[in-house]
């Protein structure tokens, strides 16, 4: 696998901007023939290159507060909550793949996998970045993700144990949805992937409870390797520990340098007060470890997850949260969903909600890019 981040010195980064070609990110970066994701690879190298990271947000054209994409809407503008509030769609997409394994047509937020193909189709041909995340199902129990009594699942599915067959044909259902992700000259949509996440921690049956760090680099492995024997060569795959893991707990788990393409971190700020030093100290050291590895393997770096459910703090976007990833070197941040059926389960503003002039300051920083930033 080749690697595009060559760490964060001067000359290294004009190596970079050299061997790519491209224009400021800011200014608009040029549209190329070739699709594939090197192209993406390219532009988030840049993207770190110039200290400026593309900001994403979970299942962003689907529904947001008070509002659900339906089949009425099939021929409208998409929408957006993060559009609603500063005119600009994110730049990066995040969907999620939790129940493909089963064949359902809608995933476990209820988003329709119809709607969710032609919203990965009309973002990559605006110029954005989708990334996918897959909360699948227990595959011992048939429990959710978060299904994690059980020890062992992961070594359920291993070559030669019993599960095996059956995850192999949960992986076809990904490999058969993927491979239709096209854009309109045919070439495969590139897109990054996320699996296995915050498995530093228990919640998750691939979690730290379940198996051994080579079963977890074995499970990894093999889905890498079979997705790409069913042509997936256009996956960005993902490596996201959970934000208060040291060093070596994050490379505890660490596939590979050829399984892997950009490191990062999932973290959230629970709680107001103290929890805001408690979050920025997390993430400043975090990102400052992200940053280190990021040189030592030849990777690019991210914030694969993080937010503020329902926002307390109505200056956290530029107090808290640029405070903690500036000058970090991160190539993407992504913020988690706004659920249409939950009162405060959101973590991006909406028109009317307390954080949104804020967020203006925030898409107004030249650090932060959106979709229009990517035309």
């Amino acid at each position: 696998m080749t690697s595009y981040f060559r760490g964060f010195g001067l000359v290294m980064i004009s190596a970079i901007i050299i061997a790519l070609s491209l224009t400021s990110v800011k200014a608009g970066i040029k549209k190329e023939q070739d699709n594939s994701k090197e192209i993406v690879m390219k532009k988030l190298a840049k993207a770190a290159s110039d200290g400026e990271f593309c900001f994403g947000h979970q299942d962003s054209y689907f529904y947001g507060k008070n509002w659900v994409r339906g089949e009425a809407d099939k021929t409208a503008p998409w929408r957006s909550d993060i559009k609603d509030v500063c005119g600009d769609f994110p730049a990066v997409l995040g969907c999620d793949l939790g129940g493909i394994e089963l064949g359902l047509s809608a995933n476990l937020d209820g988003v329709q996998f119809d709607l969710m193909r032609e919203a990965i189709k009309a973002h990559h041909k605006m110029g954005g970045i989708v990334t996918l995340s897959w909360h699948q199902r227990n595959p011992l129990t048939n429990g959710t993700s978060w299904d994690s009594a059980q020890d062992s699942v992961i070594r359920y599915i291993l070559p030669g144990h019993p599960g095996h067959v059956k995850y192999l044909k949960w992986l076809d259902k990904i490999a058969d949805y993927i491979i239709e992700l096209k854009d309109d000259n045919g070439n495969l949509i590139p897109l990054i992937f996320r699996p296995y996440h915050e498995h530093t921690e228990k919640w998750f049956w691939w979690g730290v409870q379940d198996s051994t760090p080579d079963d977890y680099k074995q499970m990894w492995r093999m889905t890498y390797k079979y997705l790409i024997s069913k042509g997936l060569t256009n996956l960005i795959w993902a490596y996201s520990p959970n934000l208060g893991t040291d060093k070596d707990g994050y490379m505890r788990n660490y596939p590979g340098d050829d399984y892997v393409d950009i490191l990062g971190y999932d973290g959230y700020q629970f709680g107001e007060g103290a929890a805001r030093d408690t979050y920025l100290k997390a993430i400043k050291s975090d990102m400052a470890m992200l940053k280190e590895l990021g040189i030592k393997h030849n990777k690019l770096i991210a914030v694969t997850e993080t937010g503020y459910e329902a926002i307390p703090d109505k200056d956290w976007w530029t107090k808290t949260l640029m405070n903690g990833v500036k000058g970090s070197g991160i190539c993407y941040l992504l913020v988690w969903r706004n659920a249409h059926n939950q009162k405060r389960h959101y973590y991006a503003p909406f028109p009317g909600e307390h954080s949104a002039e804020d967020f203006l300051k925030f898409y107004d920083l030249p650090e932060t890019l959106f979709l229009n930033d990517l035309k």
